[in-house]
């Protein structure tokens, strides 16, 4: 289903992104870069885009495009640069050098992962066929439905879910707590998260 069919009118105060100008962000990024494979300029087209479109006094960007971290969920290893949180939505860079496979979570949220470089698959049960997305489009995971997706080598894309960000955070930790015991990585995403939605608290957006 196209992103731009998707629309829930009575929450729509509650978001300042919007998924359809997201995707066109995404596309003028992978446009720009000098290359198919120049993931730090496509990452730095879209911060500096969106710094510029939305003013600090309604919603808090983070422009720290060092702040990479690990990811573990669903079973699925990877990096992740959050460029945004707050409790109704966040926006992410995620990907890997590597390639990686999981389950997607039953997530409360709405989530548009916007392919910038190399390639996904995805299905759900009952697919005989697999879904498989490239540079520019959009894979769309309505909120409460599961699949398995597998990001080949070299694949990164700009994630952008909204709901109740909040309940996510349990998939998002689960693997650390219980596979990986990874503290540390589990620390710096609490306390980067913590950080970006208390900034966007300040300013009136939740």
């Amino acid at each position: 289903m196209s992103p731009s069919l998707i629309r829930r009118p009575w929450q729509d105060r509650w978001y300042v992104f919007d998924p359809v100008e997201l995707n066109a962000l995404a596309n003028a990024a992978i446009a720009h870069a000098s290359a198919p494979n120049d993931t730090s300029g496509m990452i730095q087209y879209i911060v500096a885009n969106l710094t510029s479109t939305y003013p600090s006094t309604k919603v808090h960007i983070n422009a720290n495009s060092g702040e990479w971290m690990f990811n573990n969920a669903g079973g699925a290893m990877g990096a992740l640069y959050i460029i945004h949180a707050s409790l109704t939505e966040y926006l992410f860079i995620f990907g890997t050098p590597l390639g990686t496979e999981g389950h997607s979570g039953l997530l409360p949220a709405d989530d548009y992962f916007n392919i910038l470089v190399g390639e996904q698959w995805a299905f759900s049960p009952g697919q005989l066929d697999m879904e498989r997305y490239t540079p520019g489009m959009v894979h769309y995971l309505p909120r409460g439905t599961p699949k398995q997706y597998k990001m080949h080598r070299g694949c990164f894309a700009l994630e952008y879910a909204r709901g109740w960000i909040p309940l996510m955070v349990p998939f998002g930790l689960a693997d650390g707590l219980t596979s990986t015991l990874d503290f540390f990585t589990i620390y710096k995403t609490a306390k980067i998260t913590v950080r970006e939605m208390g900034s966007n608290l300040l300013v009136g957006k939740i």
